[in-house]
Parts: C-alpha cells; sequence; structure tokens
C-alpha cells in the first residue's frame, strides 16, 4: 500500500511503500537508522541486517543525504518516536542517489543557509516553520469565511499608494508611472461599500533600506475592511481574529511547535479580549522608565517591546497623534489632535503585527488632508468618490503574516518565516 509519513497510523502493523529523502542517517554494523522525510512528516525507519537481503542493508549503509527513495516497511507504533510511529524496512528503492548535498549535519552560517534558501526548506526546523504559516493561513480563511467576509483581491500595480509615502518600487507601466502595492487597503475600502465586509490576502512591497530583524521587502498582509463597523468594533474583530489564529496553530500544529522548541504556555495565554493603553498613557509610562520620548513621536521597536513586557498577551495601543499617522484616519471627534486607531503589539518583543483604524468618511475632511499631505485629487478621485455617494463609517486594519509567524513560531528574524525571503542585499534565490 503507497501512502505518506502523515498517514502512517492507519496502516500499523502493514506493509506499505512510501516516496521519501533521506534527511540522515546512521548505523553500525547490525542496524541502520534511517531518518525518512515526504514532505508530509519525517519518520525513522529501522533497517536490521539479519531480517532483510544482504543488498538491502548494504545500500541502506551506503545511502546518501537527500538521495530519493520508494522505502516498503512495516508500521510499527512508537510511543518514543515524535510522530508515534516507525517504519521496519523492508526494501529499498533508490530514485536518484544525491551527491555532495551541500547543507550536512554540521552547523552552517546563515549567509550559507540562505544562499541555499531553495535547499533549506528541506530541513526540520524550517518544515516545522511553513507549516505553522500553511495553519495561520488556512485559518485566516476559516475565521473570515465563518464570519461573513468576501475575499476581494486589490491591483499589486498602482499608479498612487495607501499611506502616501516615498518607499515605493517605482516601474514604467506602458508610459504611465506606476508603483508596486504597498498596501490594498484602499482598494479595500471601495470593496466594502460593495460587498459589506472584505478581506484582502496577498503581496506588498515597501522599498525601505531597513535591515532590521522584523523587516521584508516583499511580505504578504491580510486587510479587512468593513462598513458600518466603528473603531471600538474593529478592535473586537482584531482581537477575534488573532485569538483564533494562534488557538489553530496550537490545536493542528503540536508537533511542528515541539521541533521548534516554543513555549506554547504563553501562545495558550492568547484569547480576547486584549489589553489596551493609549499613546498619551504610554509616553507616559515610557517616559518614566527612562526612555527618551516625546508626545508626539513614533515609538520604534525597543519603546513597543518595553510596553509590551507589561502584558502577557497582544496589547492595544490607541490614539496615536493624527501627526504621525495615515492621512485617512478618522479623528477622534472629542479631540480632533489623535486618531482612532490602534496598533497591536505582539509579546515576548516581536514588535507591531497589526495597524487599524477607522475611516474618515466625511469628505471635506478627507478633502483637507489631501491638501496637508500633498496627495494629487485627480489620482485619488475615486477614493474621494467612496464618501462622496452613499459614505458610512467603516473600519479597518492590516496584518503582517511574517511577523506573526515569527511570533508564533519564536523565531529571531523575520527572514525564516517566508519561503523565499526579500531582504536589503538578498533577490536569490
Amino acid at each position: 500500500m503507497k501512502t505518506t509519513i502523515s498517514q502512517v497510523g492507519k496502516y500499523t502493523d502493514q506493509e506499505v511503500t512510501i516516496g521519501a529523502w533521506l534527511a540522515n542517517k546512521r548505523s553500525s554494523g547490525k542496524i541502520a537508522f534511517l531518518q525518512l522525510r515526504d514532505g508530509t512528516g519525517f519518520i525513522q525507519g529501522v533497517v536490521v541486517k539479519a531480517e532483510v537481503a544482504e543488498e538491502v542493508f548494504t545500500l541502506a549503509k551506503n545511502i546518501t543525504q537527500e538521495s530519493s527513495l520508494y522505502v516498503k516497511g512495516i508500521v510499527r507504533s512508537d510511543e518514543r518516536a515524535p510522530s508515534g510511529y516507525e517504519l521496519t524496512v523492508t526494501g529499498i528503492e533508490v530514485i536518484h542517489e544525491a551527491v555532495d548535498y551541500p547543507i550536512t549535519p554540521k552547523e552552517h552560517g546563515t549567509e550559507f543557509l540562505m544562499d541555499h534558501r531553495h535547499l533549506w526548506l528541506r530541513s526540520k526546523r524550517q518544515h516545522a516553520v511553513m507549516k505553522v504559516r500553511n495553519e495561520l493561513i488556512r485559518a485566516t480563511y476559516e475565521f473570515f469565511n465563518e464570519n461573513g467576509f468576501t475575499k476581494v483581491d486589490p491591483p499589486i500595480l498602482t499608479g498612487s499608494s495607501a499611506e502616501g509615502t516615498t518607499n515605493l518600487f517605482h516601474t514604467k507601466y506602458f508610459d504611465e508611472d506606476a508603483y508596486l502595492s504597498q498596501s490594498g487597503q484602499l482598494y479595500m475600502e471601495a470593496a466594502a461599500m460593495a460587498l459589506g465586509k472584505v478581506f484582502s490576502f496577498g503581496p506588498t512591497f515597501r522599498a525601505e533600506k531597513s535591515k532590521t530583524r522584523r523587516h521584508l521587502i516583499e511580505f504578504w498582509m491580510i486587510e479587512p475592511e468593513m462598513a458600518f463597523v466603528d473603531h471600538e468594533e474593529n478592535l473586537q474583530v482584531q482581537e477575534q481574529y488573532v485569538s483564533y489564529m494562534v488557538q489553530s496553530v496550537l490545536k493542528n500544529c503540536q508537533l511542528e511547535l515541539s521541533v521548534l522548541g516554543r513555549d506554547t504556555a504563553k501562545l495558550e495565554q492568547v484569547v480576547g479580549p486584549f489589553p489596551r493603553i493609549s499613546y498619551d498613557d504610554a509616553i507616559k509610562f515610557l517616559q518614566e522608565n527612562g526612555h527618551e520620548i516625546e508626545w508626539g513621536e513614533d515609538f520604534g521597536a525597543p519603546h513597543e517591546t518595553a510596553i509590551a513586557e507589561s502584558f502577557d498577551k497582544p496589547v492595544f495601543i490607541t490614539n496615536y497623534p493624527a501627526e504621525i499617522k495615515a492621512f485617512y484616519m478618522k479623528p477622534d471627534p472629542n479631540r480632533p489632535e489623535v486618531v482612532l486607531c490602534a496598533d497591536m503589539i505582539a509579546p515576548e518583543g516581536y514588535g507591531e503585527i497589526i495597524g487599524g483604524s477607522q475611516r474618515i468618511d466625511d469628505m471635506e475632511l478627507l478633502e483637507e488632508r489631501f491638501k496637508e499631505h500633498n496627495l494629487s485629487e485627480e489620482t485619488y478621485k475615486w477614493y474621494l468618490d467612496l464618501r462622496r455617494y452613499g459614505s458610512v463609517p467603516h473600519s479597518g486594519f492590516g496584518l503582517g503574516l511574517e511577523r506573526t509567524v515569527a511570533w508564533v513560531c519564536g523565531l529571531e528574524h523575520v527572514r525564516e518565516t517566508i519561503p523565499f525571503p526579500r531582504l536589503l542585499n538578498r533577490l536569490y534565490p
């Protein structure tokens, strides 16, 4: 019976055939242990000299790392094995012999591993990270589908920028200037006026010359936008969504989290409601704890980490000064110098994972903002139309997938959270 490593539990004490690669091996005179992987998981194959034909044992001792094989064997239940099963090998067929595989079981430097990212993905830790990433994506679709959202795909090539900043990749669109999208949000607002509750999930690009452990040049964003939803309701959706994702990983990725050595007790606490601190109080807290920062300045990574350390679950920092936030955020009616927004800061030093706000729904105010930010009314005419024809209160947010993966997996650097990272000095492989 041909099967996969993840499905061997259905065939206990039966003979199966698995297509696999040899991740590693060790052998003594009488027994060989083959660490096999097939993409669905890892399993140990045990080859006992006395129980197999001589050529099978010779093959088992001499197979090279990452050679591809068909392995035949009997599935045994084994409580000591991470997957709970092991394979008593009865036959081996080599499909392709790999020679001098570059990533050996010894330690390698980061640059070397990044140059060989196409192969590094095969390792146990990287496999676990990709499985957790996949679970976060699966849970995202499940959450939004179950809560009445429609998925909408905004364009990647745009003639304008959501944030009105200079960190854009410029390209030519035939004879016109165009940019790679750094957010689909403005288009999602248009979609919300047609479909009510929408979300997008796609790549975004920021030409920031940044080298921190939290920054990628190309990353994936989940951007929901909701008509008839105010700032407070927006925060509640964010709490529910993040809690849902984290609990889904705890439920479905126990094996991967243990491979990563992740302390799951910290993740188990991620259940809404989340604590909140106003920007004003955050500034006071930082000043009292020796940070040099004034009201009106934005937070850097050390500030976010200091604030997050006071809490054991994600925390919202709310109501930032309008001056340091995007032009489309709605001012607090009781205090117009701050906006109805929040950043969600992940615990354990992982920084901002969500930025969100209620959007300006008043056309005159939006026109004023355009003037203040020197934005072309011609370019954004369509965006103003959303306020011209049946404007409603509406809110939304954007979650960065890779930072969320880094936090949930407990990774040092965001480069391991995406299959092929695009960093300041890396466009290969």
